[in-house]
């Protein structure tokens, strides 16, 4: 017997943002950006069909969003969840970690829609479905549970383990294309996510400019500005790929022009004194 979960399913969010991060050296690790936005608001956007998105954490600037603290702060994402859960009046809850970059509204629709298909356990309620990372590994901050069978089970459920609270309920374990369960617990993780969008960003760009992205160095590239960030002046970074642009689409750039300009930047000091104070 399918679940009986009509058309587009109804659904609130609740996302967890209230960690320690302890490998991230206690920093505010939903607040941390990718993209030019923190990881938590890529998680909001991901749940934008929510009829409500809680985030358990701290309050930040979100619009549209409604805040909830677990009791203690910082108690584990049992306590977490049993915060949100108060204010979920849906029939359907996404739960999602709140350090995602990579999750999308699609990746959402998907969950959604394989818990509409997710049949009941005999009499019983619908039941759960959870994302798995490459590994085949669950991923329990990244699912869509059944509200009303969720909040009883809580209420029963005397242990600290999202797994052993979820674990029963999970009917349908779902692998997604691209790294929807991707996390950032540390600075490399952290790193990684930078790069991706970076990754992203340059196939587009190149994609609206004409230009073969096989043919941009981006690693020689961003070693130039930050070496001209460092030696001259933040502003001088973009100014300086921007004329070696110009430079390059004229013709008139040296093969090692930016060997001579990372030198020239290294040389800043120098070279001002030597050039730039001439009349």
């Amino acid at each position: 017997m399918a679940a009986s979960v009509p058309g587009p399913v109804p659904f609130d969010a609740v996302i967890l943002a209230g960690g320690e991060a302890r490998r991230l050296g206690g920093a505010d690790k939903p607040g941390l950006t990718v993209g030019g936005r923190s990881l938590v608001e890529h998680v909001v956007a991901a749940v934008s069909g929510a009829g409500k998105t809680v985030v358990v954490g701290p309050e930040r600037p979100i619009p549209g969003v409604l805040f909830a603290r677990e009791d203690p702060p910082r108690s584990g994402p049992v306590p977490a969840l049993a915060a949100g859960l108060d204010e979920v009046t849906a029939p359907w809850v996404v739960l999602l970690a709140g350090d995602l970059p990579f999750m999308t509204a699609a990746h959402v629709t998907a969950l959604l829609d394989a818990a509409a298909r997710t049949p009941a356990a005999g009499a019983q309620a619908p039941r759960g479905v959870v994302m798995v990372d490459d590994g085949g590994r669950e991923q329990w901050l990244a699912g869509a549970w059944p509200a009303a069978p969720l909040k009883a089970a809580l209420a029963a459920y005397p242990g600290r383990s999202l797994k052993g609270l979820l674990g029963p309920l999970a009917a349908v374990r779902l692998a997604l294309p691209g790294r929807p369960w991707f996390d950032c617990d540390t600075m490399d993780d952290l790193e990684e996510a930078r790069m991706n969008v970076l990754n992203e960003w340059t196939v587009l760009v190149c994609k609206e400019l004409g230009i073969d992205p096989a043919r941009v160095d981006r690693d020689l590239i961003l070693g130039l500005t930050k070496e001209v960030a460092h030696g001259v002046a933040r502003p001088a970074a973009p100014l300086t790929a921007y004329l070696l642009g110009l430079a390059q689409g004229a013709g008139t750039a040296p093969d090692d022009a930016v060997a001579k300009l990372i030198t020239l930047a290294k040389n800043w000091g120098q070279a001002t004194a030597e050039t730039l104070t001439d009349s």
